[in-house]
């Protein structure tokens, strides 16, 4: 083994039973407390609001929290100018009451009430399927790209490191009970893209690596493979890891759950690519045959 080789197969078994163990508390969080499911979900009222000058978000939600209305969601809408509110409920006279609500908390304020639509529950349970239909495709979709690419062990271990991140934020959120709205739908769709792309740099390292090492067994190629682009790795999550954090702190609350969705998912993306995908490798006893194509069997033509 190469002297600066990191032997991080050497604590698999101890990674495996921290990861059993979050991985349970994230699928007894979803069963206990499920999802907050947000308004793109549940159904609700949707009230857009044309302000004279550029809007204040976080100044309208403090509004409609002393007005009585401490769940709706203040976001920007095209213009600067331009505002939409979603609430819970389907009261017809909603979007009145909300705009006389805002002015009596600000006199001076000065908005034109545009629109106000209702967005059934039959419509945020069909996302709801659609989303995690979306999820299933996806992982479907990579397992066998990965069979093509790669060979089937390797799909095997991509799909279980998928699983496990989606699990595991999917938990955290239900933990916490974030709001679980479209944006966190695609955070999460995105994560699965990022995790995927920090698998595949590994997987083919270790396949390039069964060229190069030889006489090294599959754990060592593990870890020569998982050194070899821990500082790609590194770069690569702290650079996100940055922008993320950006958008949690300056993105305002529109932008909230989607860089926190996704910045747990780097993080556990990021852990899953090496201790959850390589020793499915170890288990299921990849060799260096498995990646040798089958031999063309076709009888050859005998000629005179």
């Amino acid at each position: 083994m190469i002297k600066s080789t990191i032997r991080f197969m050497a604590i698999r078994n101890v990674a495996f039973a921290i990861t059993v163990i979050i991985s349970l508390i994230g699928i007894g969080s979803l069963f206990a407390k499920g999802l907050n499911f947000g308004l793109d979900f549940t159904g609700g009222t949707l009230i857009e609001l044309s302000y004279e000058k550029p809007a204040n978000l976080e100044l309208i939600k403090q509004e409609l929290g002393q007005a009585g209305y401490p769940d709706a969601v203040v976001q920007s809408f095209g213009a600067s100018t331009d505002v939409l509110v979603r609430l819970a409920g389907e009261d017809p006279q909603l979007g009145n009451k909300v705009a006389d609500a805002l002015r009596k908390v600000d006199a001076e304020s000065k908005f034109e009430l545009k629109r106000v639509e209702f967005v059934g529950p039959q419509v945020g349970e069909e996302l709801r399927d659609q989303g995690g239909l979306a999820m299933l495709l996806a992982l479907g979709g990579i397992l066998l790209y990965l069979a093509f690419r790669f060979q089937w062990k390797f799909g095997v271990g991509a799909v279980a490191s998928l699983v496990h991140d989606v699990v595991v934020t999917l938990g955290i959120l239900a933990f916490f009970q974030i709001p679980f709205d479209l944006t966190v739908l695609a955070a999460v769709l995105a994560m699965i893209g990022y995790s995927l792309n920090d698998t595949i740099i590994i997987f083919d390292r270790i396949r390039e690596n069964f060229r190069v090492l030889r006489r090294a067994d599959l754990i060592e190629n593990i870890d020569v493979s998982c050194t070899q682009t821990l500082l790609r790795t590194i770069a690569t999550s702290m650079s996100t890891a940055l922008a993320l954090f950006a958008l949690l702190v300056f993105g305002g609350d529109s932008l909230h759950g989607f860089a926190l969705s996704l910045l747990v998912g780097v993080v556990v993306g990021t852990y899953s690519s090496i201790y959850i995908s390589a020793p499915v490798l170890i288990w299921l006893k990849l060799t260096s045959e498995d990646l040798i194509p089958p031999a063309n069997t076709a009888e050859v033509d005998d000629r005179p």
